[in-house]
């Protein structure tokens, strides 16, 4: 219909069929803006993801990075050194390896007479490196005769097996760079170049590189073993490229142990094959994959994705006509980690029916607003259901695993977020932008054998280059195994 007709001229039965025409087209008109509507808000809130509201990494967010959010009230603490640091200002040392004296005129100007007495009347100090150059050892094999005749020869150390060879520090600092400071083969080779004369070929680096994993071996499947008995375990995965196609790098951690392995899967036939996870008895500290929840062993999720989520119906979903709850469970969270943190041990029985009264109120609030819905003609999912809102997926999952939220309130130990396995990772994420993919699966072992061993070490306060030099020279200092 191009026009409205002259409406004077139409009987009564033309003017019904005009407005039944009319009522269908704004019905129409209508079901059409709807969809619209959800389709522009959809998509306003895909684009409103980020780092902050979601699980998506903070090198997804590009140059437009979100202002970072902290759990901390502002004043909490003060910014600069805290009390009772130590702090690391340069001063002047007792020990001085050498000394220039800055005494003047070597004449008395007034009278021409020669010094007689000496005195420092201030020291200024410059602590500087010494000139790096490499110390060559040379092994000599003797040989002499007795005055009986007999000859006799010595022999070369086990460990001395070549004409020219690098010794366990060049090859212990060699892998420090290349595998636990991310520095490339190439660059690592041309620091030892400029540095100390060292002409190292990459095919030598990469040798040293496999050396060192060989020989810390043993050391990485015992923590393995001893992070599984651990009473926490924090568990986590991310994806990384290995010859072209996407692996997965699974962590089992705790506060004094790291293990890092590669699988092709993500879950259920990784575990089995890795033979790390498996074994947890205890506590699992994950972020809800469903390949976790199927471990027979407790379960505490991350709140810290939870936040996020909570955080991103609050502020990109229009929550605010949803009377808040979103907002008030973000703070009932908070407040909760708060009094643990405060008290340094779980909740009192009391406390915690009164934060489960609570979950459990706003629980109900949210799902009047998000309910389960079955709309004719919906599209399902993979496994057969009615996709649901974002809103409603977390209330169910908020629900349904209501006792692996609060894990952190109730059991000794139990932390409120799964940092410290997404922290164990996040190196693995820097060494894949500096140097791109693994060229082999045989590489990424290499790696993470090594990475397990020295983020382990490192967590147990040793020196990194000094554990290198005893595993070069066979005998690799042990971590301790108590998690």
């Amino acid at each position: 219909m191009q026009s409205l007709p002259d409406l004077t001229h139409l009987s009564h039965a033309q003017k019904d069929a005009l407005i039944q025409v009319l009522w269908q087209q704004v019905q129409a008109l209508t079901t059409q803006m709807q969809e619209m509507q959800k389709r522009i808000l959809h998509l306003e809130a895909r684009l409103a993801l980020n780092s902050t509201n979601s699980s998506k990494p903070p090198s997804s967010d590009g140059l437009a990075k979100p202002a970072p959010k902290s759990l901390r009230q502002s004043g909490q603490r003060p910014i600069g050194g805290q009390s009772g640091h130590k702090g690391n200002t340069l001063r002047q040392s007792a020990q001085v390896d050498h000394a220039i004296a800055h005494q003047g005129a070597a004449r008395c100007s007034a009278c021409q007479g020669a010094p007689t007495q000496h005195e420092i009347i201030e020291r200024r100090q410059v602590f500087e490196l010494p000139q790096l150059r490499a110390h060559v050892i040379e092994h000599q094999l003797m040989r002499w005769t007795c005055s009986c005749g007999q000859v006799h020869q010595g022999s070369f150390p086990q460990d001395i097996k070549a004409a020219v060879q690098y010794g366990p520090r060049a090859k212990a600092l060699l892998v420090h760079l290349n595998q636990y400071h991310l520095v490339p083969l190439q660059r690592s080779c041309a620091l030892l170049r400029d540095v100390f004369g060292l002409h190292l070929s990459e095919a030598s680096a990469l040798a040293f590189c496999h050396q060192a994993a060989k020989a810390l071996q043993p050391s990485v499947d015992a923590i393995g073993q001893a992070v599984q008995s651990a009473p926490v375990v924090h568990a986590d995965e991310t994806g990384i490229r290995v010859k072209g196609k996407l692996a997965w790098l699974h962590c089992a951690v705790t506060p004094r142990l790291s293990w890092l392995g590669v699988h092709a899967k993500r879950a259920g036939q990784a575990f089995e094959a890795l033979g790390i996870l498996g074994g947890v008895r205890s506590t699992l500290v994950h972020d809800g994959l469903a390949g976790y929840k199927g471990l027979e062993c407790k379960h505490s999720l991350c709140n810290a994705h939870h936040l996020r989520e909570l955080s991103f119906i609050h502020e990109q979903m229009n929550e605010k006509i949803w009377d808040g709850w979103a907002k008030e469970m973000m703070d009932l969270l908070v407040q909760a980690n708060r009094e643990v943190q405060a008290l340094g041990a779980p909740l009192a029985q009391q406390r915690r029916a009164w934060y489960a009264s609570q979950w459990d109120a706003l629980l109900e609030r949210g799902e009047r607003y998000h309910p389960y819905v079955t709309p004719e003609g919906a599209p399902r999912g993979t496994q057969g259901r009615h996709k649901q809102s974002k809103a409603h997926n977390l209330l169910r999952r908020l629900r349904q695993y209501r006792d692996d939220v609060w894990r952190f309130m109730s059991d000794e130990g139990v932390p409120f977020t799964n940092n410290l396995a997404e922290q164990a990772l996040r190196m693995a994420k820097v060494r894949q932008k500096v140097s791109g993919c693994f060229r082999t699966r045989e590489g990424a072992d290499v790696f993470f054998t090594i990475r397990s061993y020295l983020a382990t070490m490192h967590k147990q306060r040793a020196c990194l280059f000094e554990c290198l030099i005893s595993a070069f020279k066979g005998q690799p200092v042990q971590p301790c195994l108590l998690g």
